[in-house]
């Protein structure tokens, strides 16, 4: 039986943007090159970062053999080493989680490059791939002579190249699969069985869409668009600013809690549609995109289920009981990104709201156990009041005397990793510490406080509805 295949690009794809610069300052600290830049080199690099693959950088690639010639190989794959501890950490985060899928599948995971095979192979072993497919420098009593030795790979070379490495290696390239951002990678990518355009040059992106190609961004989850560099996400931080909320008026506390940098999760209590809007807002003071977990409901609606995913929600069926969303959520987080759920699952209805002690799911506690990344409580408090669970729409009109929002973020939990029970209690206690006094206390909603908790239209009995809310439901 053949072996099937995963065959990365380098520039672009595997990492963000361009690996010339890092290998021209390596071998600079070997002393193969001269301190100063070489004329125009520059601008080919930055050009490449912008446009992609193009003739000036390739014509200069293609005579990096020549000006290699004289070159010790052993003092080249030093700088091959030094630049694979820079670039080791560009590989794009949903890149590391694809080699990963692959390799649980059991294909080999590669890279084919026009970059030398021994300024490249360092990266390669160092990110531990299975192999390399690249230009190759002609090598004699351990310096270069300034030849190839074999392909150029690049353009239809690189497919030349890719299919001698299957033959040699016994793959089928129509069950393998293939990732590039380049134009000049058509050939490779239509040979293969899976072809994947990976922030594609302009030209790319077209033949994509022709073809029917996926294209995917390897810096944010699959399905989140990107526009001039840019996620939707990312591109509403600016708005995210007081100002334009003049309906609430949003205190923020302890948002220095949520990390930086590296994965996290955010745990809130549910008490709104308006919930997710604070959470977002508040986590958009750090600069960082999150992945909101959300009901199906939420990603079935027309235009809004569209939004949701666009942003980089995850949707949840709960009827199903399937793993999926927890397993795209740890993907989220092994790529080192924020994600956010409500482990409560749904607001509360009737009495069930009222209660001072918060039931959670075992989703976080369950996702914590998987991946480890900290568990960041985050308390929400008034955001009823700005969208109550009975209105179809918030309350965008009162901006003469906007209700009060209070979002309190938490050092991260405490957790044993044994126990889910155990865990979601410690999770739900931490969000509930960090609530005013008042949510402690026990009280006797009126009827329209009642009402108010309640979904548009209901008819059901909110006391009946108390009860069966009270028992911890399971993810």
């Amino acid at each position: 039986m053949a072996n099937e295949a995963a065959i990365f690009d380098l520039d672009r794809t595997l990492l963000a943007g361009a690996s010339g610069p890092v290998i021209s300052r390596a071998l600079r600290t070997v002393g193969l090159l001269p301190d100063r830049s070489l004329p125009g080199e520059d601008l080919v690099f930055r050009l490449f970062d912008v446009v992609g693959e193009n003739w000036p950088s390739m014509v200069l690639t293609r005579q990096g053999a020549r000006l290699a010639a004289g070159w010790d190989r052993d003092a080249t794959r030093r700088a091959g080493q030094i630049a694979a501890e820079v670039l080791a950490a560009q590989v794009q985060p949903y890149a590391r989680v694809l080699i990963e899928e692959h390799r649980a599948a059991g294909r080999l995971v590669v890279v084919a490059t026009t970059t030398p095979r021994d300024m490249v192979e360092p990266l390669a072993e160092r990110i531990g791939l299975d192999g390399v497919i690249a230009t190759t420098y002609e090598v004699r009593d351990g310096h270069y002579t300034g030849r190839i030795d074999g392909e150029f790979v690049w353009w239809r070379g690189k497919l030349r190249a890719v299919r001698a490495w299957a033959g040699d290696h016994g793959v089928a390239l129509d069950r393998s699969y293939a990732y590039s951002d380049s134009w000049y990678d058509v050939p490779l990518l239509s040979a293969v069985g899976h072809p994947f355009a990976v922030n594609p040059d302009p030209r790319l992106r077209a033949y994509a869409i022709v073809r029917r190609w996926p294209v995917l961004f390897l810096d944010v989850p699959p399905g989140v668009p990107k526009f001039l560099g840019l996620e939707p996400q990312t591109a509403i931080f600016p708005f995210a600013r007081p100002e334009l909320l003049p309906f609430a008026r949003i205190h923020l506390e302890g948002t220095e809690h949520i990390p930086a940098e590296g994965p996290a999760i955010i745990c809130g209590n549910h008490r709104s549609y308006f919930d997710p809007l604070a959470v977002g807002y508040a986590i958009a003071q750090r600069g960082r995109p999150v992945r909101f977990l959300g009901k199906k409901e939420v990603f079935d609606a027309p235009i809004v289920g569209d939004v949701a995913r666009a942003l980089g929600g995850i949707r949840v069926d709960r009827g199903t009981g399937s793993d999926e969303p927890l397993k795209e959520a740890a993907a989220a987080l092994e790529a080192g990104e924020l994600v956010a759920l409500m482990p409560q699952g749904t607001i509360p209805r009737g009495r069930a709201f009222f209660d001072p002690v918060l039931k959670g799911r075992w989703g976080a506690a369950r996702l914590a156990a998987m991946t480890r990344a900290p568990v960041i409580p985050l308390g929400l408090w008034g955001t009823e009041k700005v969208w109550p669970r009975n209105a179809r729409l918030p309350n965008v009109t009162n901006v003469l005397h906007p209700p009060e929002v209070l979002v309190r973020v938490g050092e991260p939990v405490e957790l044993g990793y044994q126990d889910l029970d155990a865990d979601t209690e410690r999770i739900m206690s931490a969000i509930v510490d960090l609530l005013p006094p008042e949510a402690r206390q026990r009280c006797e909603p009126t009827p329209e406080e009642l009402a108010s908790t309640l979904p548009p239209g209901y008819q059901g009995d909110p006391e009946g509805e108390h009860e069966a809310l009270r028992r911890p439901g399971r993810d």
